[in-house]
């Protein structure tokens, strides 16, 4: 569920299909910096329902599935 939301902000963003989005897949390879990893985190917690603060550097969308998926196993 949380790599599915990632993929469609990704492919939104970059007008790409969500296909090309791999967990291996880097921020970097799809020219996203930190300023819109921000951004793209502040649209997956009204996605989501939960609130996400980046506390550590994640440079996949594995990487920050992961991250996520810690989150919100705090907050339950």
């Amino acid at each position: 569920m949380i790599f599915e939301a990632i993929a469609e902000l990704i492919a939104e963003r970059n007008d790409c299909p969500v296909s090309d989005i791999t967990p291996e897949s880097t921020f970097a390879d799809f020219g996203i910096d930190s300023l819109d990893t921000v951004e793209m985190l502040m649209n997956l917690e009204d996605k989501v329902g939960i609130e996400i603060e980046l506390d550590e550097k994640v440079e996949t969308v594995g990487e920050l599935v992961e991250f996520i998926e810690r989150k919100m196993k705090e907050q339950q």
